[in-house]
């Protein structure tokens, strides 16, 4: 099976060597996505919800780029730094995926960059 590498024109360009996303086969894999624009500047420092949707809408452009849609988001592994921001997140979390959400894991764990307050890296089925 060959891998495709997404990265879509417009997305940011990684802080290292990977790409935005692949596909392998039906399965698109998303790297871990965090908030910054394509200056490589953080997005909606100190907020929660400004963050969580930049990396949801990054997220969606390399699902999109891949042939997929967030619909077909079987697994996400989110990465906070501060259980505070938990509610906030799911707020706009909620609004990606509004009916059978994907399983995920939620970890507590400091980001590369002291101002990301989010990470979400995905895996989807198409």
């Amino acid at each position: 099976m060959s891998i495709k590498v997404i990265n879509p024109p417009d997305a940011a360009p990684p802080l290292a060597p990977y790409s935005r996303g692949t596909r392998g086969g039906n399965t698109i894999y998303v790297a871990g996505t965090c908030a910054f624009d394509a200056q490589g500047k953080t997005v909606g420092v100190g907020d929660i919800r400004a963050q969580t949707r930049h990396v949801l809408e990054a997220i969606k452009k390399v699902i999109e780029a891949g042939g997929g849609a967030m619909a077909d988001v079987a697994m996400n592994h989110i990465f906070l730094t501060d259980m505070n921001n938990y509610k906030g997140m799911n707020e706009v979390y909620a609004e990606y995926f509004p009916k059978n959400p994907p399983a995920r894991y939620c970890v507590l764990c400091k980001l590369v960059r002291d101002d990301f307050l989010v990470e979400i890296a995905s895996v989807a089925h198409v």
